[in-house]
């Protein structure tokens, strides 16, 4: 039987990485953890397994991120992710991997050595054609945003590690920006908050948890929503729990979102005034997993003052974006078909 080869898309995000393969759809969707013993330097573990032994790992297992913050923390880790996601493909020994093509999609801040790195992990995994694009590109397209136009889109990209702005016309990027302010920076906050105001060392995980359960931007009417926390006390140095509000989360939430604001705001400074008018017109799209967040579309319309559109497919409008860009490689003019 004749080998096939594919075409494969690739988020690497911080907090979770997809896959699209075409023809097949999204065929991955786990976080991005990767899991290493010690002793051997061998992985252990990814995806799911990875995450849940977060925090609780003895002396020889060390998890790790490979993205942090919005940028490639651990090349090592990273090679390890993508031959873990290889292996989990169905009839991996049927693909022709010499002749694939693979797009990864990376934060925009991403350096010029890291993209060189990425490549060359890809051709040491066996795949030749390899290319690089912005996440807020893909995930623009997997909106549904026709970025092939004239007219000027806008697209605010709230991920795991870093929140990415770009305005985009005739196929690519105009002007962009990007804060290393989402959601590893929203569940920081609040283990500071509890640890500062309970004294209750908490871990990642439940910081997470606390944000899923209560995080909102909306003005909180009728009764107020609570979660428990549990962790150490930091005084007493004994599991300990605590009941924290929605509306403390809340106040969270809202600094951290002013910020969000003020780089949209730097954003729209740089971007040329033709492409100015057309925003005013057609308004912002909010993609990534922040745009699930409560009360996020009324909170930009609020302050920003221009119409705002939550994407559909917040958490994988990226990786569907990479369906067109394998399609479309190369070219800013026209616009792919199906």
């Amino acid at each position: 039987m004749a080998k096939e080869a594919l075409k494969i898309g690739i988020d690497l995000g911080t907090a979770n990485t997809l896959v699209y393969i075409a023809k097949q759809g999204i065929v991955f969707n786990e976080p991005s953890y990767v899991a290493y013993d010690r002793a051997t330097k061998k992985c252990i573990a990814c995806g799911h397994s990875a995450k849940m032994m977060m925090g609780k790992t003895h002396d020889k297992i060390r998890v790790v991120k490979p993205l942090e913050g919005g940028v490639v923390a651990d090349l090592d880790a990273t090679k390890s992710l993508l031959e873990y996601i290889f292996s989990k493909l169905d009839r991996v020994d049927d693909i022709d991997w010499k002749n694939s093509t693979i797009l990864l999609c990376c934060p925009s801040e991403i350096t010029v050595v890291e993209r060189a790195a990425l490549i060359n992990l890809a051709h040491d995994l066996g795949i030749v054609d390899v290319f690089i694009e912005q996440e807020v590109k893909a995930g623009a397209i997997g909106a549904g945003c026709d970025i092939y136009t004239t007219e000027g889109s806008m697209i605010v990209d709230i991920g795991g590690g870093s929140t990415d702005i770009g305005v985009l016309s005739c196929g690519d990027l105009v002007v962009w920006d990007s804060i290393r302010v989402a959601g590893r920076y929203f569940d920081s906050e609040i283990a500071k908050y509890i640890k500062q105001h309970y004294n209750l060392l908490i871990g990642d995980r439940t910081a997470e948890r606390v944000k899923f359960e209560l995080a909102t931007l909306a003005p909180i009417t009728g009764e107020e929503k609570v979660c428990q926390a549990s962790g150490r006390h930091l005084s007493q140095g004994q599991p300990a729990t605590i009941t924290i509000t929605q509306g403390e989360v809340r106040e969270i939430m809202l600094r951290a979102f002013e910020r969000i604001k003020h780089t949209i705001l730097a954003t729209l400074e740089k971007t040329p005034p033709e492409l100015s008018a057309d925003i005013l017109h057609r308004g912002i799209v909010v993609n990534g997993g922040g745009g699930c967040i409560d009360g996020v579309k009324e909170y930009f319309e609020a302050e920003l003052h221009l119409p705002c559109t939550i994407s559909a497919n917040c958490l994988t409008s990226i990786a569907e974006g990479t369906k067109y860009l394998l399609k479309n490689r190369g070219n800013y003019l026209q616009r792919p078909v199906e």
